[in-house]
C-alpha cells in the first residue's frame, strides 16, 4: 500500500523501460515537481493549486541505461506501487518492422491493473504501443507517432488509430489519454496539470517553462517577477497602496503625495527600491492584471482595459502589445488553448 505523499498531492508514475528515451521522462518529472510551488517563488503570488508528486517506476529499482545511453535510477518497482492517480508511459525506441507483442509482460500487467484500479493511464508517442499491448486501447480511439501507423495496422488492428491527432482522450471518463510525437509530451503535461490542478496552474506552468507556441518569442510567457526586497519604508507604503488602487486615475501623483517626498527624490528612490520608474511600475501591475483577466474571464478587451485603469482602450491595446508581444485577443487565444487543449 502506497499512501499519497504528500496528502492531497496528485501522484504520477512515470514508467521507465529499457526502450525509453529520456527527454519526455525527465521533462514530465521537472514540470510536475514544480506544480503548486514554483510560481510563488518566481512572482510572489500565492498559489492554491494541488501539488503533483512524480516518481519513476520500473521493473526494479536497479539503475539501467535507457535507449540513448542516459542512466535512469527508478524510484520504485512496479510491485511497490499499488496506488497512483496517473500513469504515463513515455516514448519508446522501437523498430517498426518488429513484432512488439508480449515484449513487456510485467509492465503491461501493472499498467492494466492500475487502470482497473482507477488510475488515468497516458502515453506519449510510441508509448501507446505498450498500452495497446496491455489491451487497454482495444476499440478505442488513440494516437501515436505517425511512423507507428503501420505497426498498429499489422499488430493492433483493433485500435482505432488517428495519427493526425496530438492529444486523444478516450472513453467517457477520459482515463485513457494518448498523444502524438515525442514533442507532444508538453501538451500532455499541461493537459494533466489543468485536469488535476486547475486551468490557472496549467497557464502558470506554460509561462514558467515556456511551453506552447514560441513563434512570438518569450514576451507572451513573461510575468511580473517577485518584487525586490528593500528597506525604504516610504516606497514600501506606496507599493502597498498601489496594489489595491492601481486602477485609479493618476496613481503616480497619488503615490508622490503619499510619500511626502519631492518628485525628483521620489522618482530616484522608487527606482532604487523597485528597479522600475514609477509609471513603468504602474503599467506593469496593470498589464499583469489584464493578462489574468484575459486568461480567466470572458470580459471584452475594452471592459478589461477600463477595469485596470485605462479609459483610452486604443492606448491600452498598444501598451499591451508592446509589453507582451501580442494583442490582447491573441493573448487570450494562446492561453485558452493551453487551459482547454
Amino acid at each position: 500500500m502506497n499512501p499519497r505523499d504528500p496528502v492531497d498531492s496528485v501522484s504520477v508514475s512515470l514508467v521507465a523501460l529499457p526502450e525509453s528515451t529520456p527527454t519526455a521522462l525527465f521533462g514530465f518529472y521537472e514540470v510536475f515537481s514544480a506544480v503548486g510551488c514554483i510560481w510563488p517563488e518566481l512572482t510572489g503570488e500565492p498559489s492554491e493549486a494541488r501539488s503533483m508528486t512524480p516518481r519513476i517506476v520500473a521493473a526494479s529499482r536497479e539503475p539501467f541505461q535507457c535507449a540513448v545511453g542516459v542512466p535512469i535510477t527508478p524510484q520504485a518497482a512496479f510491485g511497490e506501487v499499488s496506488h497512483t492517480d496517473v500513469v504515463v508511459v513515455t516514448d519508446l525506441a522501437l523498430a517498426m518492422d518488429r513484432d512488439p507483442r508480449g515484449r513487456w509482460p510485467g509492465a503491461a500487467a501493472w499498467v492494466r491493473d492500475r487502470h482497473a484500479a482507477g488510475s488515468t493511464v497516458c502515453s506519449v508517442c510510441t508509448g501507446s504501443v505498450l498500452l495497446a499491448d496491455a489491451g487497454l486501447l482495444d476499440g478505442c480511439e488513440a494516437t501515436s507517432h505517425w511512423s507507428a501507423a503501420g505497426l498498429f495496422d499489422v499488430y493492433y488492428p483493433q485500435v482505432r488509430l488517428h495519427p493526425e491527432r496530438i492529444l486523444s482522450p478516450a472513453g467517457s471518463d477520459h482515463r485513457l489519454v494518448t498523444c502524438g510525437g515525442m514533442g507532444s509530451w508538453e501538451d500532455l503535461a499541461l493537459y494533466l496539470v489543468a485536469r488535476y490542478c486547475g486551468e490557472a496552474e496549467a497557464v502558470r506552468m506554460a509561462k514558467v517553462f515556456v511551453l506552447g507556441d514560441r513563434s512570438e518569442g518569450q514576451l507572451p510567457f513573461a510575468a511580473m517577477v517577485r518584487p525586490r526586497r528593500h528597506e525604504d519604508a516610504a516606497i514600501g507604503t506606496c507599493q502597498l497602496w498601489l496594489a489595491d488602487h492601481y486602477d485609479e486615475p493618476h496613481p503616480v501623483a497619488r503615490m508622490l503625495a503619499l510619500s511626502g517626498l519631492t518628485e525628483r527624490t521620489f522618482t530616484r528612490r522608487f527606482r532604487a527600491a523597485t528597479g522600475y520608474a514609477p509609471v513603468e511600475y504602474v503599467q506593469t501591475l496593470r498589464i499583469e492584471e489584464a493578462r489574468q483577466l484575459l486568461e480567466r474571464s470572458a470580459e471584452t478587451t475594452d471592459a478589461i482595459a477600463r477595469k485596470v485603469g485605462y479609459e483610452d482602450t486604443a492606448f491600452f491595446r498598444r501598451l499591451f502589445k508592446r509589453r507582451t508581444g501580442v494583442t490582447p485577443s491573441r493573448y487570450r487565444q494562446r492561453y485558452l488553448r493551453i487551459a482547454h487543449p
